[in-house]
């Protein structure tokens, strides 16, 4: 097997801006900044799609591109004109995932249904979709787990294939009849499936495997070899002679000889030369004289451009900038198209927690039963764009771009921006003063939700509902060290949010499953070590500390509580504390922070306080108003003791003068922001960290792991923490050891919902077992009446999209 490397076409310097920039379109250059410092500019023409659009799949004569949408709000299939780039008809699905595929007649259009467990069968007449037939697999969810995936036809329209992604098995059905006609089992998680020109070998990409198995339809036998990590889509060449493999994370394509089952090469579809994971390699096509490979980056949201001409010795030529996130990629004579299953933009939500209807001046208000506007998991809807296959020059124009949007290349990783003489180490290996991390990961708030009273930052007071009076400590936290009113999360929801929070990287299978069970559509909250496919590649942080031989130690952070506490990954065994309560609304932080300082004298005894410590304080989700639990306030406010008290003990101990805490939310989801969606408070304590300072320089969670990293000395794990910007601007090399003093509560820890009303009443439905189990726009909803009032009127928005970049100085995007 060969490893290519895709090499830059132009060598071009990252340059990180020392000024403040938010998300939105850059006037200069158009480009678009993302939350995460990535940015956008999309080659091509674009027609709007639905949320999530994961696969597109082209009708034998190129007459219909079928389009399915799965994710968190509506979800939906669309049939589309590819000529003419217009859409022909849509249609609401209740449930849906991934699967599609036309009958060779063009006739027919069967769409998986999810967690339904079946497969919908659409009649084609007159370009429109016609009232489903529906194929069963089994009962629906939760009794039965099944969800099918990819989906292949025969010519005849006589034999139905479908994987799936739940129970991990291959269907052979009869469509006409509609009935199972064999089962066979499969070793993992199934992505894709595709059949072979001579119908006699069905190829299927082994998701959660990271296999592709071969089905022989003659034999009934089934075969597999190793792929690479997270084998998603497949694509055939028109001969059936090479199957290409898009592995996720490895950032690469493994082209297969169908005739000897073997890998001729490996093709590396990242922008530099790296091991990190984070390009999410998902989705590709060929020109139509077979000789040209267009390969989606999903994360890196660009297009790999490779020569196959020759087979195992494929050339890079470039990349193609397109939308956030591509997840598919088809060829139409010389148009690609491309599925961007974010669009173009982030976005503020000031109207985030609440129920909201467009109005004629398109404003927004309160009271709609269309909850689903400015929700987070629903905001950003998905593109299809149309672009020209490109010629040479125009291939490298567009490279050009592509390194122009993004923050990362190989000498980053290796050294990170800083100044000399900072605590924060710039390289791995060099040494700081702070010896011990002790990172609080905390539940879903947005910065101006709790921090938009404070006049130093830009916050708006009218979204603010935990302010100063609520959170006494936090504002305290933020005064007396550092405000930094320009942090956003990475991630939409906890989902993903705790895998961007403790790996800089949350894969596809947590990308593209999360949006499922949040819409309340079935499905497992698989996303915190409970199930291997939701995985990175190379683990999470502590699994780093591990190869890297630094001490750590987790309170309640991917642990299952209760009397038989059991860690979910097997690096955190011997490294966490059994009493230390995981995701319970039951228990008040309070608790957890007592939990931890009992430990932690223990340890400090013996002197063996680990040097990184993940701790979950968590209340900050609150109940909602569900009867006789405590209230959203007194939820906060406990939150927000438990962290005072936990840095006042700490700083009272011998290793506070080599300590730093740092505290974030694991997302933003349950909240309004007037800047973005994802902008969430975030905050620091310790003797080297700066009092006094305010702070507007953009940051994210991926740059907290990689000032974490730097102080521990480890490398980064993923390109999003290698690229991201350390928070060297809060740290000072004259160390303040002043405790810190907490604040008492200013209101009533224990106060407990008493009302009986709708919001009440809605909140009796909710699972607040796990994290995010309770619908998240009926929760923020409530939430926000029982600080404002069951009646209370949301205030019109001053910002309904981007945030124009101030021309304050000239920016340097190269």
């Amino acid at each position: 097997m060969k490893q290519k490397l895709l090499l830059s076409i132009a060598a071009i310097a990252v340059t990180f801006q020392s000024f403040a920039q938010t998300p939105g379109k850059i006037a200069q250059t158009e480009q678009v900044l993302l939350p995460n410092g990535w940015k956008l500019s999309p080659a091509g023409r674009s027609l709007p799609l639905g949320d999530l659009p994961l696969n597109m799949q082209l009708s034998s004569s190129g007459k219909y591109l079928a389009v399915t949408n799965n994710g968190q709000s509506v979800q939906s299939l669309q049939l589309i004109d590819p000529k003419s780039e217009k859409l022909l008809d849509e249609q609401e699905l209740k449930k849906s995932w991934y699967g599609i595929a036309f009958s060779r007649d063009e006739k027919e259009l069967y769409a998986s249904g999810g967690n339904d467990n079946i497969i919908l069968d659409f009649h084609i007449s007159n370009s429109k979709l016609g009232k489903p037939d529906t194929i069963r697999l089994g009962a629906a969810w939760p009794k039965n787990k099944i969800c099918p995936t990819g989906i292949a036809v025969n010519k005849k329209n006589t034999i139905l294939y479908t994987v799936t992604k739940e129970d991990s098995t291959l269907y052979i059905i009869d469509p006409a009849r509609k009935n199972i006609l064999k089962r066979v089992k499969l070793s993992a998680e199934a992505y894709s499936c595709v059949l072979s020109p001579d119908e006699k070998t069905l190829y299927i990409s082994l998701w959660g495997g990271n296999k592709v198995a071969f089905y022989n339809t003659s034999t009934q036998t089934l075969t597999s070899i190793q792929a690479g990590s997270h084998p998603n889509e497949l694509l055939l060449n028109k001969k059936g002679t090479l199957l290409f493999v898009a592995n996720a994370n490895d950032n690469s394509v493994s082209i297969i000889n169908t005739a000897t089952h073997k890998i001729l090469e490996t093709v590396s579809t990242a922008l530099y030369p790296t091991h990190l994971t984070g390009s999410t390699t998902n989705g590709f096509a060929l020109s139509s004289n077979q000789k040209t490979l267009y390969i989606a980056n999903a994360d890196n949201n660009c297009l790999a451009v490779f020569d196959v001409s020759q087979p195992a010795n494929s050339q890079s030529r470039g990349f193609i900038p397109v939308g956030w996130y591509p997840t598919n990629v088809k060829m139409l004579g010389k148009k690609i198209l491309v599925s961007n299953g974010k669009g173009f933009k982030s976005m503020a939500n000031p109207n985030g927690p609440q129920p909201v209807k467009k109005t004629d001046n398109s404003g927004y208000q309160i009271g709609s039963t269309n909850r689903k506007e400015q929700y987070i998991g629903g905001l950003f809807k998905g593109t299809l764009s149309f672009i020209n296959a490109p010629d040479e020059a125009q291939l490298k124009a567009y490279t050009k771009q592509v390194y122009a949007n993004t923050p990362f290349n190989d000498k980053i990783a290796a050294e990170a921006p800083g100044e000399a003489g900072n605590p924060i180490p710039r390289k791995q290996g060099e040494k700081s003063p702070i010896k011990h991390v002790f990172y609080i990961i905390k539940e879903n708030r947005t910065y101006d939700q709790v921090m938009g009273d404070v006049a130093e930052g830009n916050g708006d007071t009218s979204l603010c509902i935990f302010g100063k009076t609520v959170t006494p400590n936090l504002h305290a936290i933020a005064k007396n060290y550092v405000l930094l009113d320009n942090f956003y999360v990475d991630a939409e929801v906890s989902a993903d949010g705790h895998n961007w929070s403790t790996a800089a990287y949350a894969t596809d299978f947590v990308e593209k499953t999360w949006p499922t069970s949040y819409g309340g559509r079935g499905g497992n909250y698989d996303f915190e070590g409970t199930r291997f496919a939701a995985y990175p590649r190379d683990g999470f942080i502590w699994d780093y500390c591990k190869r890297a031989g630094v001490s750590y130690r987790t309170y309640g952070e991917f642990v299952t509580d209760g009397e038989n506490a059991k860690a979910s990954l097997k690096s955190l065994e011997g490294h966490f504390c059994k009493q230390s309560p995981g995701f319970d609304m039951s228990v008040m932080d309070l608790k957890r922070e007592e939990v931890w300082a009992h430990d932690f004298d223990s340890l400090l005894t013996i002197n063996q306080v680990p040097q990184f410590n993940s701790i979950r304080i968590s209340n900050d989700h609150t109940s909602g108003q569900r009867k006789g639990a405590r209230t959203p306030i007194a939820c906060v406010a406990d939150n927000d003791l438990a962290v005072g008290r936990l840095i006042e003990h700490l700083s009272h101990s011998p290793i506070w003068k080599e300590s730093v805490v740092i505290v974030l939310e694991d997302d933003a989801q349950n909240g309004p922001d007037h800047v973005d969606a994802h902008r969430s408070p975030v905050f620091l304590a310790g003797p080297y960290v700066k009092r006094n300072a305010v702070i507007h320089g953009m940051y994210s969670t991926s740059g907290v792991l990689r000032t974490i990293e730097l102080i521990l000395g480890l490398p980064p794990m993923s390109q999003y923490d290698a690229s991201a910007m350390p928070l060297y601007a809060c740290f000072t090399n004259n160390p303040d050891f002043t405790p810190y003093v907490v604040k008492p509560a200013q209101v009533d820890l224990d106060a407990r919902n008493i009302a009986d009303n709708e919001s009440s009443r809605r909140s009796e439905s909710f699972n607040l077992a796990k994290e995010d189990a309770a619908p998240d726009l009926d929760l923020n909803e409530v939430v926000w009446k029982s600080v404002k009032g069951e009646n209370s009127i949301m205030p019109a928005p001053k910002r309904s999209a981007f945030v124009i970049l101030e021309k304050k100085k000239k920016q340097d995007d190269d």
